[in-house]
């Protein structure tokens, strides 16, 4: 494996994540338990401080005493930057690795700089699609196109903070004695589905690109696409936003929905990972459902397999979308793409959802397409 270059050489490389610091010579200059009170190498701040602006999350793999250098970090200001931070004496590719399962990234999300070839050598061998830098790279590192992701939103500059709360709701949850039920009734959520407005469209794109455990086609809509879909009376272009009493969860999926006159065409359904457990993809769902059955039409879903979005399908399966179809799908003359299926739904009315709270639009009353 080359060291920092993504596998396929024409392809532009996957975006980063989240970045896994050492700390002796690549944070800091010098070694703690031998030098006392290092110092940070002069670059360093800002290139965490620009990397968590750009919503890339930031952790540590580090072999010291966890107390010790813990207090370090906090004492140079730096320790807020990190999330599930690493530091004992075990392998680091173990760290990483634990890294990346509490944060449900792919390991190809994830990169890990380090001072000591054998330290990286070991991660790669591992970990082979972890992307590892030698510290000497760091000052360079906002430079690269993994490290600069083509939409930068509010969210992005607040991804940490919302990871951070993420991880107080599931300790609190860990504390909790009643079903997962009776817990997430206790956080006030509050669901939110509107139209997307032109001002939103970054956070749009931004989680195309970004969501692929709970993406049903994996396609990526660039910011003209999506303009183009805005200004199409046939479609709408609806965003979906998250709160609790720990704070928001910022913008957390997406539809692109096409109507006809006897059916709907769900081309796109995504929804962050961080609301999984919550049933965001589900309610987005029962609510689609709920509205075509109140307009009297009939659903219909794009799906197409990845090696992450087994999840969705479930969800999918879950709300009674099957490959059977009818009669009045053939208003839906549009031919799936290429490793595209097409899913099929008779609704229902459904019941208002129980463990939070949903605001959204009647498309139901949207008799013809709707003027922005």
């Amino acid at each position: 494996m080359t060291e920092g270059k993504p596998v396929s050489g024409s392809e532009p490389p996957t975006a980063v994540k989240c970045l896994v610091w050492d700390l002796d010579n690549t944070l800091w200059r010098g070694t703690l338990l031998e030098d006392g009170e290092v110092l940070p190498f002069e670059w360093v701040r800002d290139v965490i401080t620009t990397l968590d602006e750009r919503g890339i999350l930031q952790s540590v793999a580090s072999k010291n005493d966890h107390d010790h250098a813990w207090a370090r970090l906090e004492a140079l200001g730096l320790a807020e930057y990190f999330v599930l931070p690493h530091i004992s004496w075990g392998p680091k590719s173990e760290a990483v690795r634990a890294i990346a399962e509490r944060l449900n990234f792919a390991h190809r999300a994830m990169a890990f700089v380090d001072d000591q070839p054998a330290e990286r050598a070991e991660v790669a061998y591992r970990l082979p699609e972890v992307r590892c830098y030698p510290a000497e790279d760091v000052a360079g590192l906002t430079g690269l196109p993994e490290f600069s992701p083509a939409v930068v939103t509010v969210d992005s500059r607040q991804r940490r903070t919302m990871y951070q709360s993420g991880f107080r709701r599931d300790a609190e949850r860990a504390e909790f004695s009643g079903p997962d039920e009776e817990f997430l009734r206790t956080l006030d959520i509050r669901m939110a589905i509107a139209r997307a407005t032109e001002r939103e469209l970054s956070r749009v794109e931004e989680l195309t690109l970004r969501t692929s455990q709970m993406n049903a086609t994996g396609v990526h809509y660039p910011d003209s696409v999506l303009r183009g879909l805005l200004t199409d009376p046939a479609h709408e272009v609806l965003v979906i936003t998250m709160a609790d009493r720990f704070g928001p969860h910022g913008a957390v999926g997406i539809v692109l929905l096409e109507r006809h006159p006897k059916v709907w065409h769900l081309k796109l359904l995504a929804t962050s990972c961080r609301v999984v457990s919550y049933g965001a993809g589900s309610t987005v769902l029962n609510w689609l459902a709920d509205q075509a059955a109140r307009a009297g039409v009939h659903l219909a879903a794009d799906f197409r397999r990845t090696d992450r979005n087994r999840m969705m399908e479930v969800a999918y399966r879950f709300a009674g979308f099957a490959d059977t179809t009818c009669g009045c799908t053939s208003a839906l003359a549009v031919p799936g793409e290429e490793g595209v299926e097409r899913l099929h739904l008779t609704p229902a009315v459904q019941p208002a959802p129980t463990t939070l709270r949903l605001t959204a639009p009647e498309l139901a009353d949207a008799a013809l397409p709707h003027s922005r």
